[in-house]
């Protein structure tokens, strides 16, 4: 039977992360970037079906929901108190830690609602979702590799720099390339990722600095709580 939920848990999410790229292919050429705040919305509800999937006999408790709250709250304040250095924010290392305290789930609807909240306070645009979408997949991944085993500092200090050098930054340098680029071609993507490398490098760097700083507390505060309240399992 576990064997056969976790399964089902994959695909669950596996289709939400898949309609949520189809999504922003929609919002790029169909929609013309017009319609962002509804596609920001539908990938938030496609994160929550991905959590509501792990459950297979009752719903979330409300303090489950409440701590994903306080994280991704965590996470826009953080993203806000940096605001004056561009790209060196812990939005990334706060979705990662969610991620490997709680699951893979959790780490995705983290960073999927932290990037749609942040923005409210940096500015809402055709952006907004390919942002969610790219630390939803940090949190994502973050949770499948370390989610339920014993996490050693390296290994997940690696992880923070590629992860938001790789996923993120392709993700989001991707979408640039629809939204500002006249014609969409490999020279033209190879010339936004080169564009983009410095930034991303910072983002990384910051990241990886901020796991190593935020880590050790927010993962034993975290533990303390799940073994308290029986949280997400």
């Amino acid at each position: 039977m576990p064997e056969t939920v976790n399964r089902r848990r994959i695909w669950v999410s596996a289709a939400a992360i898949a309609l949520s790229a189809a999504l922003l292919a929609v919002e790029t050429t169909l929609w013309k970037n017009k319609q962002y705040y509804l596609t920001s919305v539908i990938i938030i509800l496609l994160a929550f079906a991905m959590l509501f999937a792990r459950f297979e006999r009752r719903r979330p408790q409300a303090r489950e929901i409440v701590i994903l709250a306080v994280m991704t709250a965590l996470a826009v304040a953080g993203r806000a108190a940096f605001y004056w250095a561009p790209q060196f924010k812990p939005v990334c290392a706060i979705v990662i830690i969610t991620a490997v305290a709680f699951n893979a789930e959790a780490g995705f609807i983290t960073g999927a609602a932290a990037g749609l909240v942040s923005n409210f306070f940096f500015g809402q645009g055709p952006w907004t979702p390919w942002q969610m979408l790219g630390f939803g997949l940090v949190g994502f991944f973050a949770g499948l590799i370390f989610y339920d085993k014993e996490v050693k500092k390296l290994p997940l200090l690696l992880y923070g720099f590629f992860s938001v050098f790789i996923v993120y930054g392709v993700i989001v340098d991707t979408g640039s390339l629809f939204m500002y680029s006249q014609a969409v071609s490999w020279k033209a993507l190879l010339a936004m990722y080169a564009s983009g490398l410095v930034f991303n490098l910072i983002h990384a760097a910051g990241t990886v600095i901020f796991l190593w700083l935020l880590s050790d507390p927010l993962l034993s505060k975290l533990k303390r709580i799940k073994i308290k309240y029986g949280m997400l399992r």
